[in-house]
């Protein structure tokens, strides 16, 4: 995994401009989608551009973030083949992952700061899907997915 798709809203113009540069020193190349200005803007928009731009394979993963982060993952979710999950802490990040092969991390600027930001990213980027049992649940999902059209 080397290329993450960012997106945010206003609420996290701070958290764009402290994880980006992380990433990017860790060697991560950085697609920005998000705003850059603090002016009020629809989070939908954002995790679309990040979903978009995962399931077109322009992007390995996304990360969405907004005041809650919930709101982006409603929108990424709402793409085909997104799996996004809100993550507030590290362990759900590695099991969103581990079991899930999440491909869109979420999470909220006003609800975790940025070096547990960096963590949860860090953990979440780190991780690998497991597969066997997993695979087979993730696999039901995507039904679900292709039942609703």
């Amino acid at each position: 995994m080397k290329k993450i798709a960012w997106g945010n809203d206003h609420s996290a113009i701070e958290m764009k401009k402290e994880l980006i540069p992380y990433l990017e020193a860790k060697g991560y190349e950085v697609i920005n989608l998000g705003t850059d200005t603090r002016d009020s803007v629809d989070y939908p928009v954002y995790g679309e551009k990040v979903a978009r731009a995962v399931r077109n394979h322009e992007a390995d993963v996304g990360i969405a973030v907004c005041g809650t982060g919930l709101g982006i993952s409603l929108a990424c979710n709402k793409v085909k083949g997104i799996r996004a999950c809100v993550c507030s802490e590290p362990y759900t990040a590695k099991y969103s992952r581990l079991h899930n092969n999440c491909n869109v991390l979420c999470f909220g600027a006003r609800v975790i700061g940025p070096e547990l930001a960096k963590m949860i990213v860090d953990t979440f980027l780190e991780t690998e899907f497991e597969g066997g049992r997993h695979a087979r649940r993730v696999d039901m999902i995507t039904e679900i997915e292709e039942k609703e059209g």
